[in-house]
């Protein structure tokens, strides 16, 4: 692996939030970036900012293999497209279910066994999971959380079968992040509770040793790390990044 970070890294979920901050500071690195998400309008800047762009739906498998088509030369793979749905957990449908695990698990498995096949030896797979997948203190993302539970899983089970290559995967589980869906976290859970936004957000934090929220550009400078030679050691882990919300 070089000295910096891992050189040609594709980033699903680039458009916004969390993936959108792993593209911005890995070209601030000298990384080589593939930017990918279902958003064109999202990647534009990225595409403005020197990354390559592959407008794709990761549920659908024709765009998958696109996408790692595109891919072909790179050495990381950083999995952050997710989606999620506010529902209690006896209101749930079939159709949140399948929308959710479709892309937030079905599309993350099926993506890093295709990368799988072509990231050289001493790659890297770094996956987007949640704290939630740990502590569920919120009903109506009971399947978003079963969702990530799942990312942690599928990380394990790839940690494994490419530990013999050097390819290191990990998941990364961040905590309460400044991100449009965080945001939609809570105007929802509060208008379905009849209870104001900062109410949601304050109780939220209580549970949060550190007492605040990060931001995106933080978060993704933790996960960074391994990316780069400092990480060529870890593999198949759980990391947490949430203020402390969870010590496990």
């Amino acid at each position: 692996m070089p000295d910096s970070p891992s050189q040609r890294v594709v980033v699903t979920g680039a458009a916004s939030g969390i993936g959108r901050a792993v593209a911005e500071l890995l070209l601030e690195s000298g990384a080589e970036v593939l930017a990918a998400d279902v958003a064109p309008e999202g990647l534009a800047e990225l595409r403005e900012r020197g990354a390559a762009t592959c407008v794709v739906d990761l549920v659908a498998a024709a765009d998958r293999a696109r996408l790692v088509e595109q891919a072909a030369g790179f050495d990381a793979l950083v999995n952050c497209a997710g989606t999620i749905r506010l529902v209690p957990p006896a209101e749930v449908s079939e159709q949140d279910w399948d929308a959710i695990f479709g892309l937030n698990a079905k599309a993350l498995f099926f993506l890093c066994q295709a990368f799988a096949e072509v990231v050289p030896d001493g790659g890297r797979i770094v996956n987007l999971a949640s704290v939630a997948a740990r502590t569920q203190a919120t009903p109506e993302t009971c399947v978003y959380a079963a969702s990530k539970a799942a990312v942690v899983a599928i990380t394990r089970s790839f940690a494994y079968m490419l530990g013999a290559r050097g390819v290191c995967v990990n998941a990364v589980l961040p905590g309460i992040v400044e991100t449009p869906m965080q945001e939609k976290v809570i105007r929802e859970i509060a208008a379905r509770r009849g209870v104001s936004e900062e109410e949601v957000a304050a109780k939220r934090l209580e549970g949060v040793p550190l007492g605040r929220t990060t931001t995106p550009r933080e978060f993704a400078a933790s996960l960074l790390w391994l990316l780069g030679p400092e990480g060529a050691y870890v593999t198949g882990q759980a990391i947490a990044v949430d203020g402390g919300y969870t010590m496990v």
